[in-house]
């Protein structure tokens, strides 16, 4: 990609509209000093000077296509408690609708807890529940998702699977059906509990770990041959147009009609993983959608998932560091 090409993509992600469908959830945080170890076991004692609540799960992803200049609507199920409530404020601060979020009284709302300190990450807390959704539940998203689907043109639609219930069988097989009558591109960052019922998708991202879980193999990661074999098979599996496996510090690796193309990773300087995934499902998503080919939407979420990396906590990718980037290495 020339720098022309990247200045009109990057133009044309503020015309895009991602339809987010996932496990949405609060990421806290309690950012701290920590001056001795506690007297009741040895772990440190952390001094709370500041605490905070950011979008989590899918709806960092939201937050990441919204970062690039793209329209973001997100389709999920939170609890009717105290912390759906600041859920949906979070939302209205960032500047979302809410009108995909459902009220469940059988669910609660998903937080993360991450106690931070001096720049290092103490403990993270899980508060959550990961049993699949009512039949009402179910029945209610499916309602939501097909009514946006009705009055808004979506330029794709981005599965971001947490294990965490929201992305039911049914829920999967009725927006792909539904996704693919009106000709809308497919992106998918999954889990293991329901890798291959993502069919004919345009877009399958697993990490390393996830690819291994999922096929039951097992691997090195610098094993270039197995790779390209768990590959193949991933996408025969699943009839899906284009792999794109993340590597952590190998880069990633795609597989598009019978073709591979493997994108070394930038060096960075690598404080915090948390949220890459996200971001890399959200600009390979987005340049999926303007019609950027495999290799190009790789190299350019490649370079998206290292920027983060170097933020504390889980952070959406800034677009015009993004496009400065490109422009020098793409």
């Amino acid at each position: 990609m020339n720098k022309e090409e990247i200045s009109n993509l990057f133009d044309q992600f503020n015309h895009l509209t991602a339809l987010i469908i996932g496990d949405v959830m609060i990421d806290a945080y309690y950012w701290g000093k920590v001056d001795r170890i506690s007297p009741e076991a040895p772990v440190p004692v952390v001094h709370v000077q500041r605490k905070e609540n950011r979008l989590g799960g899918a709806a960092n992803v939201a937050l990441n296509v919204k970062s690039l200049g793209a329209k973001a609507i997100m389709c999920s199920v939170v609890g009717d408690g105290s912390k759906g409530d600041v859920f949906r404020k979070t939302c209205k601060e960032s500047g979302f609708s809410t009108e995909g979020i459902i009220d469940s009284v059988d669910r609660m709302t998903t937080v993360k807890t991450r106690v931070i300190a001096a720049g290092h990450h103490i403990v993270r807390i899980d508060d959550e529940i990961t049993s699949p959704l009512s039949n009402t539940d179910e029945r209610n998203l499916l309602d939501c998702i097909q009514q946006i689907l009705q009055r808004q043109k979506i330029d794709v639609i981005i599965f971001e699977d947490y294990n965490k219930g929201v992305l039911t069988p049914k829920v999967i097989s009725t927006v792909l059906g539904w996704a693919e009558e009106r000709n809308i591109p497919t992106a998918v960052d999954p889990k293991k509990d329901h890798f291959f019922l993502y069919q004919k998708c345009s877009l399958f991202k697993p990490n390393l770990k996830e690819l291994k879980e999922g096929l039951l193999v097992e691997f090195d990661k610098a094993d270039t041959v197995s790779l390209k074999n768990a590959m193949t098979s991933l996408t025969e599996k699943l009839n899906c147009k284009t792999a794109m496996v993340t590597l952590s510090e190998l880069g990633v690796m795609t597989h598009h009609n019978g073709a591979f193309h493997h994108e070394p990773a930038h060096e960075r300087e690598i404080n915090d993983v948390s949220g890459a995934g996200d971001t890399v499902i959200s600009v390979a998503a987005l340049a999926l959608a303007a019609g950027v080919s495999p290799d190009n939407y790789a190299k350019l979420a490649n370079l998206a998932g290292g920027l983060v990396c170097e933020k504390v906590g889980v952070v959406p990718i800034d677009k015009q560091r993004l496009q400065e980037e490109a422009n020098k290495h793409l």
